[in-house]
């Protein structure tokens, strides 16, 4: 099988930490690569970076679709274009966020997400509740620390860990979910360091959809998630019109 990480912003370095922690995962057999966003923001901290994400993610979908790739990882937390990318594709799509929370469910009665910026605190409840994980978490809380400086500031291990402790003492959390996948690489050492399940999303979609391959699951070709009509778009989105479908 093929599953290919898209990395919704283009910072190439975030792509390879990504890249890595999903071939950690990834069985024997499957093939599995990373691509950065073709085009969009540098990473992804507001709606705004959201929104403009969104038609590079459909690009590479489009193009993962030509090179015969079999199913997706959606590497942002946000989830972005987690649907419209579910049209393009004819295998599984899964979001980071949609596959670590559904997995910390697994691990005890309620987890805390630790995500980045306070702005985004609201993003991650609106996904919570689309999941039908509002019983399981117990609580959203912040590093403040942008997405980039994960990477860059050389406390970022630090605060990130002592984030994460204070997330568990103050919601009686049993799990912690970690709210970016570019605190993907901190998974294991905050396990260590806190001693509570801490689960990346990168791993857990990734073997979240190896396992719909290999139950020979694709997804549904009916209703909202059928092929979107096509139609023609104009100026900067020309290249987005979908043919007939023959």
């Amino acid at each position: 099988m093929r599953i290919r990480v898209v990395n919704p912003n283009t910072t190439r370095a975030m792509t390879d930490a990504i890249e890595r922690c999903a071939r950690a995962v990834a069985g024997p057999g499957t093939v599995l690569d990373a691509v950065a966003n073709p085009t969009g923001p540098a990473s992804i901290e507001s709606h705004y970076d959201e929104a403009l994400s969104v038609p590079g993610i459909l690009a590479a979908i489009r193009q993962g679709e030509a090179d015969g790739v079999d199913g997706y990882v959606l590497a942002c937390f946000g989830d972005p274009g987690l649907d419209a990318a579910r049209e393009l594709a004819a295998g599984p799509v899964i979001g980071i966020a949609e596959a670590a929370m559904h997995t910390a469910s697994h691990l005890g009665r309620g987890f805390s997400v630790v995500t980045t910026l306070g702005r985004t605190i609201g993003r991650a409840g609106d996904l919570a509740e689309r999941y039908g994980m509002q019983r399981f978490c117990r609580g959203i809380h912040t590093c403040e620390l942008p997405v980039l400086a994960l990477d860059t500031d050389p406390d970022a291990r630090k605060i990130v860990t002592e984030a994460c402790r204070a997330a568990v003492e103050a919601d009686g959390s049993d799990a912690i979910v970690l709210g970016c996948a570019g605190m993907a690489e901190l998974c294991a050492h905050l396990r260590d360091e806190i001693g509570v399940p801490v689960v990346d999303g990168v791993a857990a979609a990734t073997l979240t959809v190896q396992s719909l391959l290999t139950l020979g699951l694709r997804k549904s070709g009916r209703g909202e998630y059928a092929p979107p009509p096509p139609k023609p778009y104009t100026g900067l989105l020309h290249a987005f019109t979908l043919e007939p479908q023959r």
